[in-house]
């Protein structure tokens, strides 16, 4: 079995721990979150600071994934860590349906009944959540969360550090640029500049 350490002690932390569990593939070394004050070993598992990585990750010789919500903390966490893109595991809920020439990055967690159609590409530390659809030929960048149920159709184009709100829905061929906001239950028709905050339906721009 695979050892692995997940940096997040949070809820979304939570459904990661659900998904390793269900592959059946890892054994979970340690969850490492600054909730933590010292390190200890509660059971099987490690629970300390993030500052107490690199030491279980040289001795467990282990991959790792970032289990937290927010972007900007995952962007900042790799910057800080300095590991190699290959440190980092991929995770797949075995309910995933993932198609024919889609790719996947590294660090990046799929979660239930995503679906990943044709062609999709997914970047690195990107979050896929519960029951969203990617389809065909759609590029997601790194740093990217698509919430629950929101639905990417054919060829949209997501930019680094985006998020896609709940239940939104983005139309074929639209481009989202970086680090943009999209509300909960929007439906983007336009593309959408960087920086932006967008919400409605149709989504307009706020901010």
């Amino acid at each position: 079995m695979k050892k692995i350490v997940i940096i997040g002690a949070g809820g979304h932390s939570k459904v990661v721990q659900d998904i390793i569990e269900a592959t059946g593939e890892y054994r979970l070394m340690a969850i490492l979150d600054d909730q933590y004050e010292v390190l200890k070993k509660k059971g099987n598992i490690y629970l300390g600071p993030i500052l107490c990585f690199k030491s279980l990750f040289i001795h467990f010789e282990c991959k790792v994934i970032i289990a937290i919500g927010r972007n900007d903390l995952r962007l900042k966490i790799v910057n800080e860590l300095n590991l190699d893109v290959m440190d980092y595991e991929t995770v797949i809920h075995p309910t995933a349906v993932v198609g024919k020439n889609v790719s996947i990055g590294k660090g990046t967690v799929i979660m239930p009944n995503v679906v990943l159609n044709a062609g999709a590409r997914v970047g690195n530390h990107v979050i896929v959540n519960t029951s969203s659809v990617i389809e065909h030929d759609t590029q997601l960048n790194d740093f990217i969360h698509i919430a629950p149920s929101a639905t990417l159709t054919g060829a949209v184009r997501i930019g680094t550090g985006t998020l896609i709100g709940a239940g939104s829905t983005v139309i074929p061929n639209i481009t989202i640029g970086v680090w943009c906001t999209i509300g909960a239950g929007s439906t983007v028709i336009k593309d959408i500049p960087h920086a932006s905050i967008a919400v409605g339906s149709p989504a307009r721009i706020i901010k």
